[in-house]
């Protein structure tokens, strides 16, 4: 971790490092978050690796075992609660699409950005990994930005931090990558072209398809992968 970031406190820029890692799942989820460890891994002391730890423990990112601080892993059913907000987040930007003839309220050229990077990835299937995982998260995390409200966007992406540890360690087919690469570019079609309706059915049945087969990989890997390890029941 650089430590020469301006006038930005140490304890932020450790943070900020540790959050990342965290949602980028450079730390797994089975590892337990140790001071000492820690503070040598970032090049600083023990006291702003445990001012980041509490906080991100607020944050709801780190949760406190008999052991001592892990990242968060949700249980089966947090986990389908966070996909019930997922639904209540992306059902809400889509619906500040304007109306015809009232002045646009989405940013639609990010929407054809996303367009253009998912028909290119159906040419080029990606590798199931935590680089499909961002893609994905990137897209969603896209729509609403476009919808013009940062606090939705923002609440999203908290919900994929969350989320993360389990589908990182799921490993789709390819058929399932090209089942959402296809949904994705359906998605994205509708809304450039003002269906928006038929954009927001497409992506309720997506995010629906995704959390009933999350669900459904969570509950098997419990007794049978180690996918299990990033759930309890």
């Amino acid at each position: 971790m650089a430590r020469d970031r301006g006038r930005i406190p140490l304890r932020e820029q450790v943070y900020d490092s540790l959050r990342q890692d965290l949602a980028t799942g450079a730390i797994v989820p089975t590892e337990r978050l140790g001071e000492e460890r820690l503070a040598e891994a970032y090049g600083v002391s023990r006291t702003p690796v445990r001012e980041a730890l509490a906080r991100l423990q607020a944050d709801g990112l780190v949760e406190r075992l008999a052991d001592g601080l892990y990242p968060y892993r949700p249980r089966l059913d947090e986990l389908d609660h966070l996909y019930e907000l997922r639904l209540v987040l992306e059902a809400r930007g889509m619906q500040r699409v304007a109306p015809p003839g009232e002045a646009p309220t989405h940013d639609l050229d990010l929407v054809r950005t996303e367009l253009d990077t998912w028909r290119a990835l159906r040419d080029a299937p990606p590798e199931p990994g935590p680089a499909l995982v961002a893609a994905d998260e990137h897209f969603h995390t896209t729509l609403l930005t476009a919808a013009g409200n940062a606090a939705l966007a923002d609440a999203l992406t908290a919900v994929h931090v969350r989320v993360r540890p389990v589908r990182t360690l799921d490993m789709p087919t390819p058929e399932r990558i090209a089942t959402m690469t296809a949904e994705h570019i359906a998605i994205a079609e509708h809304l450039v072209s003002g269906a928006v309706d038929t954009a927001l059915a497409t992506l309720t049945a997506h995010i629906d398809t995704s959390r009933t087969h999350v669900l459904a990989r969570a509950q098997y890997a419990m007794r049978l992968t180690k996918l299990g390890r990033a759930v309890r029941d």
